[in-house]
């Protein structure tokens, strides 16, 4: 029997823009404004749904306002718990960006995983941080110190990437080291510097590591930050590197494609990357 998954990426705008409301309102809100979409995903038969990068608050890191760090909760908490009653209204694995906080100081970009029937599998943090004008993440977010965990939801096994990881080949690699079938990567890009890599990197990743990808990026302009516009664009794409399924670049929207994990042997019985490593000469990638 074909291995057939339909997954679902939403990208979305502000909900309420800075000055509309206290940082609770504007999580409250930006979560009410996801349900619709959850719902529909859930009622499409949806059976993986993957969220934009902190995706209940505004992308705040252009700024250096420490305001922004009362928007962190603990993972597993509020927000997980909320979602994991729709992952078994919907028996829908669901992946859940948000700001992460493990103690005082210790502040993480990270994602949930929550399988089907609302277990919760555990979460990824996010490894690289982009330190540059606009991007001053390294004010708000440690380093990820998980490695790049693989979870085993009911429909297939995920991995997660977010953001400024796709520059990075090598935790994409070991992502399919470690047996996933469909890396996630939850964005917050901008047109601009990188808008060109948006669909080289991914499908490059996908080809190489044989899995599928899925790639979400929010939409519209967010006050008063004013870094630009981002494009939408989220997008399905398959080991062979074609993207089958795509989103508008201005839109709220549910994106929802079907596709076969089967391709996944017939694309390594193919192309033998994983057979011809030489790990034994990469020596020089783990030298500090």
């Amino acid at each position: 029997m074909p291995r057939i998954v339909k997954s679902g990426l939403i990208q979305m705008s502000l909900a309420l823009t800075e000055g509309e409301g206290s940082i609770e309102e504007i999580k409250d809100a930006m979560f009410q404004k996801h349900i619709p979409f959850i719902k529909d995903a859930g009622n499409q038969g949806v059976q993986i749904l993957c969220l934009q990068e902190i995706f209940n608050t505004p992308y705040f890191c252009p700024g250096q306002d420490k305001e922004w760090y009362k928007s962190a909760e603990p993972v597993p908490g509020p927000t997980v718990e909320r979602m994991q009653e729709y992952a078994r209204k919907f028996d829908m694995a669901i992946v859940v960006p948000v700001y992460e906080k493990e103690m005082p100081g210790f502040l993480y970009n990270t994602a949930a995983v929550i399988d089907a029937g609302g277990k919760y599998l555990g979460k990824y943090r996010k490894n690289h941080l982009p330190q540059v004008a606009g991007f001053w993440e390294k004010f708000f977010f440690r380093p990820g110190n998980f490695g790049y965990p693989v979870f085993e939801t009911k429909y297939g096994k995920i991995g997660v990437y977010i953001c400024y990881d796709r520059h990075f080949p090598d935790g994409a690699r070991i992502l399919g080291l470690n047996g996933a079938e469909i890396v996630y990567n939850p964005s917050a890009t901008v047109a601009g510097l990188s808008q060109y890599l948006w669909k080289l990197e991914q499908p490059a990743h996908a080809v190489a590591n044989g899995y599928f990808m899925g790639c979400i990026n929010r939409v519209g302009v967010e006050k008063p930050w004013d870094l630009g516009k981002f494009y939408g664009t989220s997008y399905f794409v398959d080991p062979k590197g074609h993207i089958f399924a795509e989103a508008s670049e201005d839109k709220d929207e549910l994106l929802v494609a079907e596709f076969d994990l089967d391709m996944i042997d017939e694309v390594r019985s193919t192309w033998q990357f994983f057979r011809d490593r030489r790990p034994e000469t990469y020596g020089k990638l783990v030298e500090l």
